[in-house]
């Protein structure tokens, strides 16, 4: 059996949700060359992060790719970074699905105990790179595909520095990635949804990695003074 179809079946017989499992069957009746491409390989970490065509598939950008490479940046993280307050930033563009993507990002690593901030809205992607110098993170994710056709969307990863990763951090990454077969579990880590022009305020929900509650979600968050609240 091809390596694409034993993909494809592992994903209608694992658990994934009805209507991916549905899109999944109704590419392989209706274009078997896209279905091949959606299955053939596993979206890899590039320089930078990911960038992948969305829909269905382990080749494609999807919620589960992203949570898996967000499993594997966590595990990442948590395996070369010290401290028990470690911080990650969160930021997206309008492109589709990027707030999604975003919002699944943020669970995974507020569920692996790593202190979230996300952006409450669209941002460039030089104001993540200001966010995780001011709040003192080890890292952040961009959601955008820069200049790509609407069908694209990626996952730019930035370091504690502000800068994009580079090699070898981002194949270490893409093998951390790979390993992860699950979501993470679930803990007390609060996320703050960024803006530098409003207050802070908690509003207390609980934490699951499948939906978009966090144990502190504040409406927006100006300093870091935030992280203590």
């Amino acid at each position: 059996m091809a390596d694409y179809i034993s993909r494809a079946d592992a994903w209608l017989t694992g658990d994934f949700d009805p209507e991916t499992k549905g899109k999944i069957i109704e590419l392989r009746n209706s274009d078997p060359a896209a279905f091949e491409d959606a299955f053939y390989k596993n979206l890899e970490f590039g320089t930078g992060g990911l960038r992948g065509i969305m829909g269905v598939g382990t080749n494609r950008m999807n919620k589960y790719t992203v949570g898996m490479a967000t499993q594997g940046l966590a595990n990442y993280i948590l395996a070369h970074c010290e401290g028990d307050d470690l911080r990650f930033c969160i930021s997206y563009d309008s492109r589709n699905n990027s707030k999604e993507f975003a919002r699944i990002t943020a669970d995974v690593m507020s569920a692996n105990g790593i202190h979230v901030y996300i952006f409450d809205n669209i941002r460039p992607t030089p104001e993540l790179s200001y966010a995780i110098r001011l709040k003192g993170a080890v890292a952040g994710v961009m959601i955008t595909a820069s200049h790509n056709p609407k069908e694209y969307n990626g996952y730019k990863v930035f370091w504690s520095d502000g800068g994009q990763i580079t090699s070898p951090v981002d194949k270490d990454i893409g093998s951390a990635a790979a390993a992860s077969i699950s979501w993470a579990p679930m803990s007390t880590s609060c996320i703050c949804v960024i803006s530098f022009h409003l207050q802070c305020r908690p509003s207390p929900a609980p934490v699951t990695a499948t939906s978009s509650s966090y144990t502190l979600l504040f409406t927006a968050a100006a300093s870091a003074s935030c992280l203590n609240a």
